[in-house]
């Protein structure tokens, strides 16, 4: 299978749709989920007050090849331009080899407070003397992910001065496998806490995971086409838009905003939790003292364009919306990932080309060319615009060069004939 598509985007929607179900062998009744989303019933055992749902377009970023694998990628935005950017930048790349990604591994932190601890040093020595107890304690908790490998492997003491005390904390060090973890680790955190009482004399408080999943990093590299991305002057200007936000907090919030646009919509479409993510990133980008770039760009001595991108990415297959929401099984199936690190690898992929796409269009042509093309689109539906209209009002708002919402009404009123 090739994701390399040419004119997928001037596709119809039902065109594009037979073309991702053939390619990924859909059933019909994954092809009707896409259409129709999930039912009352089902959102009301997601999620509590439900009164209805919110749908927000499922697009496929395509050309990407993902460590040798063509890959189709499924990404839920509503922001114009995203999918698009992605598609566009992954091209520069398929050809010098795609984008390449390594793993960490799939392990989560659990953390467990404890307060009122006289002698912390001695009560982190006498954790460590019952380090053996307490793992196997919590594993207990999950036999299945013991029995398929993961589990407890380790913990750590961090002594933590706060301002009235210092904080004995125990990290639990989980493999949690092909889920992202969430559940099997806070019930392990809170099943052993009364162990931890009783071994350091002290008062158990807050037991949940950590986002800062630095023991689940996953890294992204990809080269690419300096000719196709408009020539080296444009190359420079990437690299050089790159340090500007390594060496500024004001700036690099901008940049990985960016990074997220891609990585938030794949993570959202393949039903994963888009805040632990985020946060997971943002943090990881201020480990040094300073919020800074999630990715580097450098030019190599072949002369084309080098891009790299480090960042948790605390994702799973299994549990949760991946398993419950009928979109999220159906777009996983697209993708075709069999592991956690295999779709952690997909997102990470879309981040590094998303960001390029980014700091391509604002070293170029600047952002606003091709987003208000497509923000042209929302607005002419906001002016009434019916679909058979909406390309002609687009079309005149770009040569015009005026994407005002008052001159997409006038141009639709016109069309209209009103």
């Amino acid at each position: 299978m090739t994701s390399r598509v040419k004119g997928f985007y001037l596709l119809s929607v039902e065109e594009r749709l037979q073309l991702i179900a053939e390619k990924s062998n859909l059933s019909t009744e994954e092809i009707a989920s896409l259409g129709s989303g999930i039912s009352l019933e089902l959102a009301n055992s997601m999620v509590e007050n439900v009164i209805g749902q919110i749908s927000i377009p499922l697009g496929v970023a395509a050309n990407f090849k993902v460590n040798g694998k063509d890959v189709f990628i499924p990404m839920a935005t509503e922001e114009p331009s995203v999918i698009a950017a992605a598609s566009n930048a992954a091209r520069a790349a398929y050809d010098l080899g795609g984008i390449f990604t390594s793993s960490s591994g799939t392990v989560m932190r659990g953390q467990i407070q404890i307060l009122n601890i006289e002698d912390p040093h001695a009560a982190r020595a006498k954790i460590f003397e019952h380090k053996n107890e307490i793992i196997e304690h919590c594993n207990e908790k999950d036999p299945t992910l013991v029995r398929l490998g993961g589990g407890v492997k380790d913990i750590e003491v961090h002594l933590i001065e706060t301002a009235k005390e210092t904080m004995v904390v125990i990290h639990l060090i989980v493999d949690t496998k092909d889920a992202m973890g969430a559940n099997a680790v806070n019930t392990m955190a809170e099943s052993v806490s009364p162990l931890i009482e009783r071994i350091t004399d002290g008062k158990v408080v807050l037991r949940i995971i950590s986002n800062l999943a630095d023991k689940r990093i996953i890294r992204a590299r990809g080269e690419f086409s300096v000719e196709m991305l408009g020539g080296i002057e444009v190359a420079k200007n990437i690299v050089s838009a790159y340090e500007f936000a390594d060496a500024d907090p004001y700036r690099a919030a901008t940049h990985n905003k960016g990074v997220m646009n891609g990585i938030t919509a794949a993570v959202l479409a393949s039903g994963n939790d888009t805040r632990a993510v985020e946060a997971g990133a943002h943090a990881y980008a201020s480990q040094s003292g300073r919020y800074r770039s999630l990715t580097t760009w450098e030019i190599n001595k072949a002369g084309n364009l080098v891009g790299t991108l480090e960042l948790p990415m605390a994702v799973g297959i299994i549990g949760g919306a991946t398993k419950t929401h009928p979109v999220a099984k159906t777009a996983l199936k697209i993708m075709g990932v069999q592991t956690a690190e295999e779709l952690a690898s997909n997102i990470a992929a879309v981040g590094l080309v998303e960001n390029l796409a980014s700091l391509r269009a604002l070293s170029a042509e600047g952002i606003q060319s091709g987003h208000m093309r497509l923000h042209a689109k929302n607005l002419a539906v906001m002016a009434g615009a019916t679909a058979e209209l909406i390309d002609q009002v687009v079309q005149q708002a770009v040569e015009e060069k005026d994407f005002r919402y008052d001159r997409i009404l006038e141009i639709t009123n016109a069309l209209r004939g009103e």
